[in-house]
């Protein structure tokens, strides 16, 4: 009988041990960029950029416009499997080579349209307005 008790005193510690690494690993999610944080990115997660964001993807610029106010950083995601540029077409800014999945960002702090390109692929162009 001592054995059967032994056991079950075992079980029952596992399925409390296994309840708290599922309770500790569902709370440990990764943070998100949002609109009221410091510098006011936001992530757009897998709907799409969020207000700050550029994403790198199927071989473009998304948004190709982007208007934000002076002090604003933008951020760009490579999410296309080659790597990009994001190059200024007047020498202001230059990211180099971004890889897949990498990021590049600027803080814009002067007023003005800066339009840019990647330099690997000539044809995806864009545009920043900075107010």
């Amino acid at each position: 009988m001592k054995k059967l008790t032994g056991s079950k005193n075992r079980m029952l510690f596992g399925i409390i041990v296994l309840f708290a690494i599922f309770s500790i690993t569902g709370s440990c999610k990764k943070a998100n960029y949002t609109s009221d944080m410091g510098n006011g990115n936001g992530s757009g997660g897998s709907g799409g950029p969020g207000p700050y964001e550029v994403w790198i993807q199927g071989m473009s610029f998304n948004p190709s416009t982007i208007t934000v106010t002076a002090g604003t950083t933008i951020i760009w995601t490579n999410k296309d499997a080659v790597a990009h540029t994001v190059t200024s077409n007047t020498g202001v800014f230059d990211s180099g080579s971004v890889s897949v999945n990498g990021t590049y960002s600027r803080l814009f702090s002067t007023v003005g349209t800066f339009p840019y390109h990647c330099t690997i692929h000539p044809s995806m162009t864009a545009t920043v307005i900075v107010n």
